[in-house]
């Protein structure tokens, strides 16, 4: 019963992280995913410390402020003249040394360390079960993550247009009236909620591979938004079966194993893409250059 639940609660970690990443990949800040999933680790250590309980809605709030407070952090300083990535560096970076500072000093022997929050426990997921009168519901990070599916899913299934015009051409988005600065709020938001939910499952280092690497596999096998998204989710889940199959066989970390079969099916998507793959991109430029040799000697 235990493999069920570790594949379900990676399968969940997968959907959640891949409809957001599709659209941090499309508007160029996968740099920012990689920020907010490391300077929410404050806002966690400072919900521990405020209610005295590992409850994960007060973590997820916190982690929500801290992420949005990283995206205007970040903004203010690209708009003081700051370059894009210097400016996330230096936020992520120094709010993330604040966590570990935290956790290093106050957390210490509560189960919030270090190492749970940077590579996560998938594999002890079963144990953290959520009781209602005495009966098991399941875990409580199933529980969690499938909430947290629901809310990305209906925030994006209900603004699907205005997301879409913000991540192609947000300048046409603001001539059209859409609000552009809210929905980047918004999409900020729901990658704080898909980040901090996957905390125990892949922790925060990890959780930025099944940001990343699903969406941009996607990217590259397809041009249209919504088949994006079911790609990226499908690869993501693709991930999970095949390495936790790697991690028994390997004996190795469950987490780990998951985001190298995805860097593994990106690889793939990068060689064998019919349309973007560097194999197919090779082939093309030779039938091209044939062609273009064999005109010139008909010429002659």
């Amino acid at each position: 019963m235990s493999d069920f639940w570790i594949l379900l609660t990676g399968s969940l970690v997968a959907a959640c992280c891949g409809i957001v990443g599709v659209f941090l990949v499309l508007r160029k800040m996968a740099m920012i995913g990689d920020a907010i999933s490391h300077s929410v680790m404050p806002g966690i250590v400072i919900a521990f410390l405020i209610s005295g309980t590992r409850d994960s809605l007060v973590m997820m709030f916190a982690a929500l402020l801290f992420g949005l407070l990283t995206t205007f952090l970040i903004g203010l300083f690209q708009r003081s003249g700051i370059q894009s990535d210097a400016s996330i560096g230096v936020v992520f970076t120094a709010l993330f040394a604040i966590g570990v500072i935290l956790v290093s000093l106050f957390a210490r022997q509560v189960h919030l360390d270090q190492d749970a929050i940077l590579y996560g426990e998938i594999a002890f997921v079963h144990w953290n079960l959520w009781e209602v009168g005495g009966v098991s519901m399941g875990p409580k990070a199933v529980w969690l993550l499938g909430v947290t599916l629901i809310a990305i899913a209906a925030v994006i299934g209900l603004f699907y247009k205005q997301f879409k015009l913000c991540a192609f051409d947000p300048a046409l988005a603001a001539a059209i009236g859409i609000p552009v600065a809210l929905f980047h709020y918004i999409l900020m938001g729901l990658v704080s909620m898909a980040t901090v939910s996957s905390f125990e499952s892949v922790g925060a280092i990890l959780v930025v591979g099944m940001l990343i690497i699903p969406a941009s596999t996607a990217y590259l096998l397809t041009d249209r938004l919504g088949m994006m998204i079911a790609l990226s989710i499908a690869v993501g889940v693709a991930s999970t079966f095949a390495g936790y199959g790697a991690s028994i066989i390997l004996d190795a970390s469950i987490a780990g194993c998951i985001v190298c079969a995805a860097g593994l099916l990106f690889v793939a998507a990068f060689l064998l893409s019919p349309s973007h793959g560097l194999i197919s991109r090779r082939l093309r430029q030779r039938k091209l250059a044939a062609e273009t040799t064999a005109n010139g000697a008909g010429a002659v």
